[in-house]
């Protein structure tokens, strides 16, 4: 529930400060270095005036490599479920992305492993503190599931998702848009002829452009 402020600025003045002090403490972040497979590099797109907030399940090697989060092939699937060209994807004013971990956990046998789990509770409460406009928010893949919706998710990914009108207004479950997940796609052809269309719809109703 979001809480009323104070008429006077000073609010509004400190807000962005805070955040961005926030946000340098994150990017500063060692808790889980010596479980990494490269010196840490904290991944994120946090604004106070963001309306949608994407999360996923934890950088991979090229966004870890370039610092650009979604700056794969998986992206480019999840911005055509969108519906949104890139510029508007990385419309920070708009869209925050703070994935369940912040940083690229490595692989094995080439598979990413999962988001490291001192990460979302030690980061996403603090900044999701200070992104009051948050809207609506993507859970994708089950890491993001899992620590959002708790027991409150189905038995499989597929029923979490099948299940998305539960969760609303606030959070979309969704599964993670990685080439690898294509016989998934295959087997749930739901997933594409009805979830989709209300994905689309609710990510315009909730997070569209200001007026």
């Amino acid at each position: 529930m979001r809480s009323s402020s104070s008429s006077s600025t000073t609010p509004a003045k400190a807000k962005p400060q805070a955040l961005a002090e926030l946000v340098a403490q994150a990017q500063a972040c060692t808790v889980c270095a010596a479980h990494l497979p490269h010196p840490p590099r904290p991944v994120l797109r946090v604004s106070p005036t963001a309306r949608l907030l994407i999360v996923g399940q934890a950088p991979g090697r090229r966004v870890h490599e370039t610092g650009i989060p979604w700056n794969d092939p998986s992206g480019d699937l999840l911005r055509q479920w969108l519906g949104m060209a890139r510029d508007e994807f990385y419309d920070v004013s708009r869209i925050a992305i703070v994935p369940t971990g912040l940083c690229y956990p490595g692989t094995v046998k080439g598979s990413d492993l999962p988001p490291r789990p001192e990460c979302a509770p030690l980061w996403h409460p603090k900044l999701r503190a200070v992104m009051p406009d948050i809207r609506l928010t993507l859970l994708i893949g089950v890491y993001a599931q899992a620590h959002y919706l708790g027991r409150r998710r189905g038995r499989t990914l597929a029923d979490t998702v099948a299940a998305w009108r539960e969760f609303a207004p606030d959070y979309f479950p969704l599964p993670h848009p990685s080439p690898r997940n294509r016989l998934w796609f295959k087997r749930h052809p739901w997933f594409e002829q009805e979830v989709l269309p209300a994905l689309r719809e609710r990510v315009g109703a909730r997070a569209g452009s200001r007026r």
